[in-house]
């Protein structure tokens, strides 16, 4: 890893275990699940050079991946069928995130991508590029 993406922790990434935060205020939420969640990071993570941005992973349940993007991101942007966003001003719900430590037992989250200085957020337009795979939408895991 090189200096220039150094992993990074922002102050609203614990110190341990996990904690959660409300969607909209310290960032937005792109929320994918299984398989389908991971081709889209793995995707990603390949576009960004390894350097993505914080990507969170639930290792139980439904696996979901949530791809953090900085606060307001979620509403500029058409997100494909399957794709749920959270945050941005003028929702009536409020969403909370689990956001896990970047060391130590985190279960049953973990990051699939983190933080660095240079990709604090995951980039909105990388994020759509990855769900999609040669003009289609990513379905199920399924390219």
């Amino acid at each position: 890893m090189t200096m220039n993406n150094a992993i990074h922790a922002p102050d609203w990434v614990p110190a341990s275990g996990h904690q959660l935060h409300v969607t909209g205020v310290h960032f937005d939420a792109v929320r994918i699940e299984g398989v389908r969640g991971e081709v889209v990071a793995e995707r990603l993570i390949e576009m960004a050079d390894g350097d993505a941005g914080p990507v969170v992973c639930e290792v139980s349940g439904f696996r979901w991946m949530y791809f953090l993007l900085a606060p307001g991101e979620v509403r500029r942007h058409s997100w494909p069928l399957g794709v749920q966003r959270f945050g941005g001003r003028g929702t009536r719900t409020v969403t909370y995130i689990g956001i896990p430590a970047l060391d130590g037992n985190t279960w049953p989250l973990r990051w699939y991508s983190e933080p660095t200085a240079t990709a604090p957020y995951v980039d909105p337009e990388r994020l759509l590029q990855a769900t999609t795979v040669t003009g289609r939408e990513v379905r199920r895991g399924t390219a």
